[in-house]
C-alpha cells in the first residue's frame, strides 16, 4: 500500500512494502527528485538495508557456533511493514522479528522507520530496539536513488556531487563476489567535486569510509534544482548507479560488506553495531531539496 505525507513545500510517497520511499515532489514546481524504479535497470527506489549492509562472504555468517545465511542487504527491504502512526507531515512504519526472520537472523528486534517533512527537507529516522534478552548485532543502511538529470532537458554528465569539506577521497573496491577489497584506490576529483558520468560505476559502487564531510550536494551549473544530503551519523558512504540508468544513489551506512579476509564471525564484522537487551539505537539522514 502507498502512503503520502506533505507540507506546503514537499509531497513524499512511501510504500508499506519495505517502508520504501519512492517519490519526493516539489509542491510548487512539481519537480520529481526520486528515480522512477524502472525495472529495465533497477526496480527499487530507496530500499532499507537491514540487518546487514552489502554482501556476506559466501552469503553466510557465524554466530555462537551456528551458521546462518543472508542474501545481500538483508531481508527488511522485502518485508511488509506495519503502519504505526501517520500525521499529515510524518509517518512511522514498524517491522518486528518473526519465526521466519529468526531462522536467518536469531535476534528479537523492532525496526521503526519514520519519515517527516519540515520546510524543504525530508528527514528519515531509523530506530532499532533490541526486544530480546541478549546482545544484538546488526548493520543498517539507506539506499535512496535520486533522479539524474533532475531537469529532463539536461544530461547525466551535467551534474556533480559536491562534498562540504575537502577530501583526499579513496574508494574501497568491491570484488566480483561483492566483498570489500583490502587496498583503497584514489578517486579523481575536481577540488571537492565528483563529476557524474556513465562510466563511474562500471566497477560497482564507490565505497568510502569515514569521510571528513557531513553532507554532499547533488548539483549542476545548468540547473537550479538539486539537493543537499546530510549523512553525519553514518561512518560509511556508498555512491552508485546502474550503468545507463538516470539516477545516482547516495547511500549512508552503519555497516559495510564483508572484506575479502573476513572470518565470517558476526561479532567481528567491520562496522557492526552492538545493542544491549531492551536498548534503543537511532540514526537519521536528511535531504534538503532546492
Amino acid at each position: 500500500m502507498d502512503y503520502q505525507i506533505e507540507n506546503s513545500h514537499l509531497a513524499v510517497k512511501i510504500k508499506s512494502k519495505g517502508a520504501e520511499l519512492f517519490s519526493i515532489v516539489d509542491q510548487r514546481t512539481q519537480v520529481e527528485y526520486m528515480w522512477s524504479a524502472d525495472p529495465k535497470f533497477w526496480a527499487k527506489s530507496s530500499p532499507v538495508l537491514f540487518p546487514i549492509v552489502g554482501t556476506l562472504k559466501e552469503n553466510a555468517y557465524h554466530y555462537q557456533n551456528k551458521s546462518y545465511s543472508l542474501s545481500r542487504h538483508g531481508f527488511a527491504r522485502d518485508e511488509e511493514f506495519k503502519l504505526e502512526d501517520q500525521q499529515k507531515d510524518s509517518i512511522t512504519f514498524l517491522l518486528t522479528s518473526s519465526p521466519s526472520s529468526k531462522e536467518k537472523y536469531p535476534f528479537d528486534f523492532e525496526l521503526r522507520i519514520k519519515y517527516e517533512v519540515t520546510d524543504h527537507t525530508l528527514h528519515t529516522h531509523y530506530l532499532v530496539k533490541n526486544s530480546g534478552n541478549t546482545e544484538m548485532y546488526f548493520s543498517l543502511g539507506a539506499h535512496p536513488a535520486f533522479k539524474v538529470p533532475i531537469s529532463d532537458a539536461l544530461n547525466y554528465e551535467d551534474y556533480y556531487l559536491e562534498f562540504n569539506k575537502s577530501e583526499d577521497i579513496k574508494r574501497w573496491p568491491i570484488t566480483r563476489e561483492g566483498l570489500i577489497d583490502t587496498t583503497p584506490q584514489p578517486v579523481a576529483m575536481s577540488g571537492n567535486q565528483l563529476g557524474l558520468n556513465r562510466e563511474l560505476f562500471v566497477k560497482d559502487a564507490l565505497v568510502f569510509k569515514r569521510l571528513s564531510s557531513s553532507h554532499v550536494s547533488l548539483k549542476s551549473k545548468k540547473d537550479k534544482h538539486g539537493l543537499t544530503f546530510n549523512f553525519d551519523q553514518f561512518p560509511f558512504l556508498g555512491i552508485w548507479a546502474q550503468t545507463g540508468a538516470d539516477f545516482v544513489c547516495i547511500e549512508p551506512w552503519c555497516g559495510i560488506a564483508d572484506s575479502v579476509n573476513h572470518d565470517q564471525e558476526l561479532t567481528n564484522k567491520e562496522g557492526i553495531e552492538k545493542l544491549s537487551a531492551n536498548q534503543l539505537w537511532s540514526r537519521t539522514w536528511s535531504a534538503e531539496l532546492f
